[in-house]
């Protein structure tokens, strides 16, 4: 079984880094990116010249201009160094499948089992800090068997590198404060003379356990952080799994820069992915698509299935038209297919004549349907339990419709099938009950003309009426039943019309009529 390895990198100067390369034509002049603080400004970063004239960050302003009188204060843009943090997160996923936020200046990669594709452990480590370095930041990495080795030997270790075996040695000599520790809980274990990690391993584990039982926070129990650290304790960190992903990943030689010819890698990824799927006996409902831009950005695509597949064809199929739409920049030279969602899809087993009963026709157009038009615009009817008409159906996503299963039934399940044949109730249904004119002989009769949209129709066919009462438990008093009729004009237009109440229901004036539906 191949060993975690947890890469943690950590850009220190990423906020000034970003705010010089926005503005490439700043003066060498000393800068402090600062914000609000209770007691005034507080210095977030420092570029090279202030930090030359001993300016750090973390103090007050106001305090550093008696250090330094001609530095400058620049606002600091939290917001944006998030941003771009999350998308270096998202951008260094060419290197491994899963990768999360660490902090406001870090992040973290699970490159277990995917560092051989870079040519070794170290050979990644020294892609990713020359990649990251040539987008113009400065980056330190470590690779270790778990997170919060990898986040200690990134910003306290003298050479971070890969450290994958004897972890307890490489972090002895490293300060308590790299075990992640608040600044109280240092501060205790310098006074008790614990300064590096191997001093608090080699003190009894039953008078660490005794001394800070009453501590919940990791970050105020060194016996916790240094468990974490060792792999003895499990640490919860989002997007970083434990089971394999479900995803195919290739680079190519030269950057691409016409999308025209990403076909054949599309392929090819669909091809891998449908067999790891088959391995697995799983197939992909949702699928993501992403292009790695040799300039950091991360073209994304997404698609939502009706059904569970891992037929390479049809997953090719789903993103071919959208390959178009993609910005090439200076070229992609990477690229993943992944199975963002995946279920169960055991083998079918085919009759006597080879063929497999499957109802991947229908799935497949939806797939089609909903990438061209929107998951929205393509919905399924689902039956409810109403007999008033507008209720008796509601419309779905045929993403969400779950179009595999047989209909369904028993007593508190509803077929998918509506039970009522199809003579009886019109193929459109208007949205809202449209009032129309209509002339009766009597006023419970059966209706001989009516007038819709400003259109005259003579009655020559009727049939009801069918009488549905009002749903008591869920209507006010004063809703009144219907009448329905299936009447025909004299062009042979079919039409389902209601009477809404009886004359001297006690529930208002007269009757009023409203057109519901269209036969074909």
């Amino acid at each position: 079984m191949t060993a975690r390895q947890i890469v943690s990198i950590w850009l220190p100067k990423l906020a000034i880094e970003r705010w010089e390369k926005a503005r490439p034509d700043s003066a060498a002049a000393p800068i402090a990116l600062v914000s609000e603080g209770t007691h005034g400004l507080v210095i977030e970063a420092v570029n090279a010249a202030a930090q030359g004239a001993g300016v750090k960050a973390g103090g007050r302003f106001a305090d550093a201009r008696a250090i330094c009188p001609e530095l400058a204060a620049q606002p600091h843009d939290a917001e944006g160094d998030a941003a771009l943090l999350e998308r270096l997160t998202l951008w260094c996923r060419r290197w491994g499948p899963w990768s999360a936020l660490d902090g406001a200046d870090g992040l973290l990669i699970d490159t277990s089992g995917a560092a051989h594709l870079f040519g070794g452990e170290a050979a990644a480590l020294a892609d990713m800090t020359a990649r990251i370095g040539a987008a113009g930041y400065s980056a330190r990495a470590a690779m270790a068997p778990t997170a919060a080795a990898a986040w200690a030997l990134a910003r306290y270790a003298d050479n971070p590198g890969v450290h994958l075996e004897d972890v307890a040695a490489t972090l002895a000599p490293l300060p308590v404060a790299a075990l992640r520790l608040d600044g109280a809980t240092v501060l205790l274990l310098k006074r008790l003379g614990l300064k590096t990690i191997g001093d608090l391993a080699a003190v009894p584990r039953e008078g660490l356990v005794r001394r800070f039982r009453n501590r919940r926070d990791p970050a105020a129990n060194p016996l916790i952080r240094i468990d974490q650290a060792l792999g003895r304790a499990q640490e919860a960190i989002p997007a970083l799994e434990t089971e394999p992903p479900q995803r195919a990943f290739a680079r190519v030689a030269e950057p691409i820069l016409h999308v025209s010819i990403l076909l054949p890698v599309l392929e090819g990824l669909s091809e891998r992915l449908s067999a790891s799927l088959r391995k697995r006996h799983r197939g992909a409902r949702r699928l993501g698509f992403e292009a790695f831009r040799v300039d950091g950005h991360v073209a994304r695509l997404e698609a939502e299935l009706a059904r569970p597949t891992r037929d390479p064809a049809h997953m090719t199929k789903l993103f071919t038209e959208r390959l178009e739409g993609l910005e090439a920049g200076f070229g992609f030279d990477a690229f993943a297919l992944t199975a963002l969602w995946h279920e169960a899809l055991d083998a079918a087993q085919p009759d006597l004549s080879g063929e497999v009963a499957d109802d991947a026709l229908l799935a497949g157009m939806i797939d089609r349907l909903v990438v061209r038009l929107g998951r929205r615009n393509v919905r399924v009817p689902e039956p409810r339990e109403s007999h008033m008409p507008e209720r008796s159906v509601r419309w779905l996503s045929a993403v969400d419709a779950d179009l595999a299963s047989p209909p369904r039934a028993g007593p508190n399940r509803t077929p998918r099938q509506l039970p009522l044949p199809f003579h009886q109730r019109p193929l459109r249904l208007l949205d809202s009950p449209e009032p129309i004119s209509v002339l009766y002989i009597t006023p419970e009769g059966v209706p001989r003309r009516f007038t819709w949209r400003r259109a005259q129709h003579e009655v020559v066919r009727v049939e009801g009426p069918e009488r549905i009462a009002p749903e008591w438990w869920r209507e006010k008093s004063t809703a009144r039943l219907r009448d329905y009729y299936r009447v025909e004009d004299e062009a042979g237009g079919r039409y389902w019309i209601y009477r809404n109440g009886l004359v001297g229901d006690g529930r208002g004036g007269a009757p009023d009529w409203y057109l519901h539906g269209l036969f074909a």
